[in-house]
């Protein structure tokens, strides 16, 4: 499994995932597919604010996952806190890819100074739950049936990861 930054040539893929992921999973409580253009406009925007959108390649050079993080929420007060996700094709979830693509972005949001980074799960993935716990995070709230999917009313879990060992915001933040 090769890890690397993505580009927009893998548009086509990332689509490819993300549709599928809101087809079939209740990882994304939207029914609406995304189209090619809308995520052009996502991949440019992670850009060119200086995050990171990371694939993870097969043997073969397909692509079949990938993760990113963003602004867990806008106002300044959160500026030190970022949410990911990550989403890989069904023929490669169980073979590592999501738990390389984790580990990645937690390096990387170490890396840009970033304090927590927080996931939020469908309370019924006991498999994402249990992978974030494998990488250290720690399950900090449930919120019962916020969202609905498929007919199902679906609680959030709420996981996150302290970064770094700062008693306080470091000066200037």
């Amino acid at each position: 499994m090769l890890l690397r930054d993505g580009t927009e040539e893998d548009l086509p893929a990332l689509l490819e995932i993300h549709n599928d992921a809101v087809r079939t999973l209740k990882a994304i409580w939207t029914d609406r597919q995304e189209t090619l253009e809308s995520r052009r406009d996502w991949f440019r925007s992670r850009k060119s604010a200086g995050l990171p959108v990371i694939v993870a390649e097969d043997e073969s050079g397909q692509v079949v996952g990938y993760g990113s993080f963003g602004p867990y929420r806008e106002k300044e007060g959160y500026r030190l806190t970022v949410e990911h996700s990550v989403y890989v094709l069904p023929q490669a979830r169980g073979l590592g890819a999501g738990r390389l693509l984790l580990e990645r972005l937690i390096e990387l949001a170490r890396g840009q100074g970033y304090h927590v980074l927080v996931a939020a799960i469908d309370g019924e993935n006991g498999g994402s739950i249990a992978l974030h716990e494998k990488c250290g995070f720690k399950v900090v709230g449930r919120l019962p049936q916020v969202g609905m999917k498929f007919g199902d009313w679906l609680d959030l879990v709420l996981m996150t990861l302290v970064l770094d060992d700062h008693a306080n915001p470091p000066a200037g933040h």
